[in-house]
């Protein structure tokens, strides 16, 4: 059983920028494809990022593409999010995710089997 702790979150003026991180612990966290989610009051949970087991393989959403990026270091069990010229719209909740299938860059929330409790990022205008 794996468990994920995501950090980082808080409160930032449009344009600022804020790095999330998720400590995972319980597993083998190098074997599992990792991701971001978000969701939004009144929000279906959406996909943000995802990385494959050996950084080979990213994917964003194109709402953040060139914004955000997503990196892992497997000897901190530690996944990323590098968020940069933060817009209103990003505020949510931040979750990360653990995908044990290590090469898949789901995007779809149900394909991951382990989460986190998630973050709060508001973004003031």
């Amino acid at each position: 059983q794996v468990q994920l702790v995501e950090s980082g979150g808080g409160l930032v003026q449009a344009g600022g920028s804020l790095r999330l991180s998720c400590v995972a612990s319980g597993g083998s966290f190098s074997s599992y494809a990792m991701g971001w989610f978000r969701q939004a009051p009144g929000k279906e949970r959406e996909f943000v990022a995802a990385i494959s087991w050996t950084s080979y393989s990213t994917s964003y959403a194109d709402s953040v593409k060139g914004r955000f990026t997503i990196s892992r270091d497997n000897a901190k069990d530690t996944v990323y999010l590098q968020m940069n010229s933060l817009k209103p719209e990003d505020t949510a909740v931040y979750y990360c995710a653990a995908d044990r299938r290590r090469r898949v860059l789901a995007v779809v929330a149900g394909e991951y089997a382990y989460w986190g409790q998630g973050t709060q990022v508001t973004v003031s205008s």
